[in-house]
């Protein structure tokens, strides 16, 4: 999966609080069926059904069948995907603000020198 292609598809399917729930809970618990999933949510089985379906387009999940259920598990390999996304970004800002941070010193100083 290009990852670069598919982030605004990951992050959409992440901006929904209720597969934002869903996401939160199979990282806390591990895999669980569908039904499970469902459990807390005051919706429609076609409606989780249709979260679910988004978040497995998104890459985010994948369903399999065991015996009489549908089991959701996270497809972890997105999740560092993502993790590489931000962490970009966040190298960017933690430079951004040490260059910030050496001007405000410099220009500090410069005050310091002045005021003599």
């Amino acid at each position: 999966m290009n990852t670069q292609t598919n982030l605004p598809e990951v992050f959409g399917a992440l901006a929904d609080p209720t597969r934002f729930a869903i996401v939160e809970r199979l990282l806390k618990e591990g895999d669980l069926p569908v039904g499970q999933l469902a459990e807390p949510f005051k919706m429609s089985a076609p409606a989780i059904s249709r979260h679910i379906k988004l978040l497995e387009n998104a890459g985010l999940i994948e369903r399999r069948i065991e015996k009489q259920w549908r089991v959701c598990t996270l497809k972890k390999d997105r999740f560092a995907d993502l993790h590489q996304w931000i962490e970009r970004y966040r190298t960017f800002w933690n430079t951004s603000f040490d260059r910030l941070e050496a001007l405000l010193d410099k220009q500090q100083g410069e005050e310091d020198d002045s005021s003599r």
